[in-house]
């Protein structure tokens, strides 16, 4: 199915899209590279508690636990309106099973 296809079909209501939200997860992670804005939240938050600044190092720090597990838990709303959107992310998503299509 093509890009215009999918997205005539579904805004028409005429099929069903499940998104796999671990594998949607793992996608938006790798495609923001989560991992590596982690390390630099995390280290930026370190230097701020030794240096003195201690409040700020830990709301810095619990921002880099905090921002990532909510960018993952809305990663199917995410894909599925990128898919929509974009004809290389609905490509990518299809080729990888994360999104499932079906005829409603």
């Amino acid at each position: 199915m093509t890009h215009a296809e999918f997205v005539a079909a579904y805004t028409a209501g005429k099929l069903k899209v499940t998104v796999d939200p671990a594998a949607a997860s793992r996608y938006l992670s790798a495609r923001l590279m989560l991992p590596f804005f982690v390390m630099a939240v995390l280290g930026a938050g370190i230097a701020l508690a030794l240096i003195g600044w201690i409040g700020s190092g830990l709301a810095v720090i619990a921002i880099g636990f905090i921002a990532p597990r909510l960018i993952k838990r809305s990663a199917p709303r995410f894909v599925l309106t990128q898919a929509v959107q974009n004809e290389q992310t609905y490509r990518e998503a299809t080729q990888a099973g994360i999104l499932l299509i079906t005829a409603s």
